[in-house]
């Protein structure tokens, strides 16, 4: 498995505090990972330094020489006075042509919205317009902070098996940074639970009964995973599908509200 990325005992110093300490990782090529953690605990700090954003303080990053990155943020600030259409937020990446708009938003079942006010948008509709945008770029990493913020559950759902098809269409390596567990650790290869340092990581399985993972959130975050993992059917169609996200959604609280790090 070619690997995209290694980071090497990583320590973030900021204002004398240290936001990261000792952060050691590799992303390798068609992997999902993703990055779990408390709020302030660093996990949106770690993403700047994946994308180059921040530099460390301490520690070595090397990076395969022909990566290519696309970043889904966890929001856009857009002036609400200035009006802009999905196509002409798409052509900020200025070397697209309309029909590579066009092809772009079609991977993530967006194409209808191409002449909407991007102010006009749902919460996963925007989501989805950034996730084109990013694949415009074709990919292979793909990084993700908290994607489906402002999503409802069936947006949610429709979302996270979006970035599937598109981790497949590109064959690239996928890093997501969540808090919702039931739905991101059916779909991750590897979950590294941070808070501050890599606390735990490993499968969905071996991460849910660690003991450092039950002590950060404690035994009834840990049993959201086995839960979840026990109620969800892989053979059923798109319909019963939405209608057990929404029925596990109910009994499976989120595991945290939404933070910036």
């Amino acid at each position: 498995m070619k690997q995209l990325m290694a980071l090497n005992n990583i320590s973030i110093e900021i204002n004398k505090q240290k936001i990261l300490y000792d952060v050691s990782l590799s992303i390798n090529l068609n992997q999902i990972i993703t990055i779990l953690g408390p709020n302030g605990a660093g996990k949106s700090t770690l993403v700047k330094v994946i994308l180059g954003l921040i530099s460390p303080t301490t520690g070595t990053i090397k990076r395969a020489s022909d990566l290519t990155i696309g970043y889904v943020p966890q929001s856009i600030n857009l002036n609400p006075t200035l009006p802009i259409t999905v196509e002409r937020f798409m052509h900020l990446n200025k070397q697209l042509s309309y029909d590579d708009i066009i092809k772009t938003l079609s991977l993530v079942k967006a194409e209808y919205l191409i002449d909407r006010s991007m102010h006009q948008l749902s919460g996963g509709e925007l989501q989805r317009v950034l996730l084109a945008q990013a694949l415009a770029k074709r990919p292979k990493l793909l990084i993700l902070d908290e994607p489906t913020q402002g999503v409802d559950v069936n947006g949610q759902v429709l979302l996270y098996d979006l970035i599937m098809d598109a981790k497949t269409e590109f064959n690239c390596g996928v890093v997501m940074v969540s808090h919702d567990l039931h739905l991101v650790m059916a779909k991750t290869d590897e979950v590294i639970c941070l808070n501050h340092h890599i606390c735990c990581s490993g499968t969905p399985a071996s991460v849910s009964n660690d003991p450092e993972f039950i002590s950060l959130f404690g035994q009834h975050g840990a049993s959201q995973i086995a839960l979840y993992k026990h109620h969800h059917n892989h053979n059923h169609d798109f319909c019963q599908h939405q209608h057990n996200h929404q029925h596990q959604k109910k009994i499976l609280p989120e595991l945290s509200g939404h933070n910036n790090d």
